[in-house]
């Protein structure tokens, strides 16, 4: 697929920006819930061709896009739904509007800015849970130019009691926790890094000593866990709590917004200006801080929006991703207000697939994206007892999900799930679309924004049906929806780039009709008697069985093959108590009659549950590193 055609301007009008990002020229917002992604992308080359994004010289989120929705309400332009529509575990509710969050934001950066006394390129560490604070400090942390690096909430703690929340209205009180921050040497804008509140206290210093973080944000349950570290990190330098209650050497960010002005002005950022951190789920080794620029994900992510999340500002989305992950700010926060429409989120503190098919069907949700164990875990459910009466598209990210998953939604609820792929340095980069024929266990074509391709080692262009590792052209011209680089380390930045690609780290082919299959991670690939076994397709064939809850399969090594298939396995409760080597015996068996013979599982080991990354990710080269005796 030929690259996209980049247009640069010098000066563009923030009205021009939002119609650019929202590629809004020939709809109108009365469409309602229309879906006018499943009108065009029947039409798959002729969209590809269309695409052609205006970069401004100087672009900023907050302003370019929030304001002006902001502005497009006060006209009676955009439906009166929430921006924002927040619901506690207790079920109290916070509804913004776009006019709210814009006026909220402006107080909180004037916080920042003027009492914190943070600078442009200094350094945010900001790790709470999915509660309002953290999107009213993204937009804060673009206004001021702050690079934000977000973290997770490990679980429910003690104090942070969300119906003893003042959040109704604007004027209520918000307690914040701040983050470090550092200048980020001669660059403009300071740097957002969201952080997982699923930290440890060796977790957390390493972020916040690898990020140098100048200001951190946290609430009261992890600020004694940041007051454990904070010695060891010099570069912090300030702490903003969010809660009602006092704490000695953090400042108050609720008794600050109440009486901080709104009349603040967004520092001019230029589009190429870094302006979040992400740090990676960590699959094949320590987690990298991944720089994104205000384009990247600002502008990047509009396609997400408007065409994979098929999203107009009718519409409803729920993301359950958690907050410190790239997929967070992909589905919970710019491409849904590229378009204008709402994000719902549930404080959840811990996983309840009931609690989930209950919210789907109470409130006026009209899009749900989240991960493939996820929908393993709904569908285990009775389904068809829930009305989904305003769900009409279900997307789902992070790992290939099973077909027979994607089979059982689709009968029980009538909705397909559609597939998309990207990683932390990306936007979307593969997705099927509406309008688009699905085939089950494909991550769909690729998008307009990068030209994709599978190559081999000497970075030649594969033909159709040919496994090499998947790669995004980036000369003569670097996409600007593409990182910037992993902070501070630039060896290991060097080492994604072959020829003219950045090199994603994934496997695949592509097939005859231009659908990309993912067959692992470059390390996961199984190399046994010459024959390469991705993990995928086994684990599938696992999991099709009614006695494979979850399955992870890696390489093991072998006197005769060099190294065979091995399958860890978490069984169901029901097959726990069965003959293990009957068992294993039948799996095998069974894998046999849905792939080719020779990919079937000759050692296998069944387990409680499987490695996984905070991010939910199975972590296959911790199981290879037991299996090979690096552990």
């Amino acid at each position: 697929m030929a690259c996209v055609t980049l247009t640069i301007r010098c000066r563009v009008s923030a009205a021009r920006i939002l119609q650019s990002i929202c590629l809004v020229s020939s709809r109108s917002f009365s469409q309602g819930k229309t879906s006018l992604a499943a009108q065009n992308f029947t039409d798959y080359k002729s969209i590809c061709d269309q695409y052609k994004p205006e970069v401004p010289e100087y672009f900023n989120f907050a302003k370019d896009v929030v304001d002006n929705w902001a502005q497009s309400e006060k006209e009676g332009r955009r439906p009166s739904s929430p921006a924002l529509w927040w619901v506690s575990e207790q079920g109290t509710q916070v509804e913004w509007s776009f006019v709210e969050l814009a006026l909220e934001s402006k107080k909180a950066a004037t916080v920042l800015s003027e009492q914190g006394g943070l600078q442009e390129g200094d350094r945010v560490v900001v790790i709470l849970p999915r509660i309002p604070e953290w999107w009213l400090l993204n937009l804060a942390c673009i206004r001021t130019a702050l690079m934000m690096l977000s973290g997770w909430v490990m679980k429910r703690l003690q104090g942070n009691n969300p119906a003893q929340r003042q959040l109704r209205t604007p004027q209520s009180s918000f307690w914040l926790c701040s983050s470090t921050i550092q200048r980020l040497g001669e660059s403009r804008g300071a740097v957002l890094i969201p952080g997982t509140t699923q930290l440890t206290a060796k977790d957390l210093h390493h972020r916040l000593e690898a990020s140098k973080a100048k200001c951190v944000i946290t609430d009261s349950a992890l600020a004694p866990v940041v007051d454990s570290v904070a010695s060891k990190c010099p570069s912090l330098k300030l702490k903003f709590l969010v809660s009602k209650e006092p704490r000695e050497g953090w400042l108050s960010f609720s008794n600050m917004l109440e009486l901080a002005s709104p009349q603040h002005t967004c520092v001019a950022t230029k589009s190429t200006d870094p302006m979040a951190i992400y740090f990676t789920s960590g699959t094949t080794g320590a987690p990298k801080m991944t720089e994104h620029s205000h384009a990247s994900h600002g502008i990047g992510l509009g396609f997400n929006g408007r065409y994979w999340l098929d999203l107009t500002p009718s519409d409803l989305i729920w993301n359950t991703s958690d907050t410190g992950w790239a997929k967070s700010a992909w589905s919970s926060v710019f491409a849904p207000w590229s378009q204008g429409a709402g994000i719902f989120v549930h404080h959840m503190p811990r996983f309840d697939p009931k609690l989930v098919l209950e919210m789907l069907s109470k409130f006026p949700i009209t899009t749900f994206c989240s991960a493939p164990t996820v929908y393993r875990l709904l569908v285990q459910h009775n389904l068809r007892s829930y009305k989904f009466q305003n769900l009409k598209h279900c997307l789902s990210a992070g790992e290939p999900i099973n077909p027979e998953v994607m089979d059982q939604w689709k009968t029980e609820t009538g909705l397909d799930i559609y597939e998309g792929y990207g990683q932390t340095e990306t936007v979307l980069v593969c997705g099927t679309f509406k309008g688009m024929k699905i085939k089950p266990g494909s991550v769909g074509k690729p998008t307009p924004v990068y030209d994709t391709q599978v190559i081999d080692d000497n970075g030649n262009i594969l033909p159709a049906g040919t496994e090499g590792d998947l790669a995004l052209r980036i000369k003569p011209t670097r996409p600007y929806c593409l990182f910037t680089q992993y902070t501070d380390d630039q060896e290991r930045t060097a080492s994604t780039l072959r020829g003219d690609f950045y090199i994603t780290g994934d496997r695949g082919f592509q097939d005859e009709d231009g659908y990309i299959w993912l067959v692992g991670r470059r390390d996961d690939v199984i190399n046994s008697a010459g024959y390469r076994i991705g993990p995928f397709e086994v684990e599938n064939a696992l999991i099709e069985h009614d006695a494979v809850v979850e399955a992870a399969v890696v390489s093991s090594p072998d006197p005769i093959r060099g190294e065979v298939v091995k399958a860890f396995v978490v069984l169901a409760p029901e097959y726990i108590s069965h003959d293990q080597e009957a068992l294993i015996k039948e799996l095998q068996d069974y894998v046999k009659t849905v792939t080719a013979p020779y990919k079937y599982p000759r050692k296998m080991e069944f387990i409680p549950h499987l490695p996984k990354t905070i991010s939910g990710k199975i972590r296959r080269n911790e199981l290879r590193k037991k299996e090979w005796g690096q552990a």
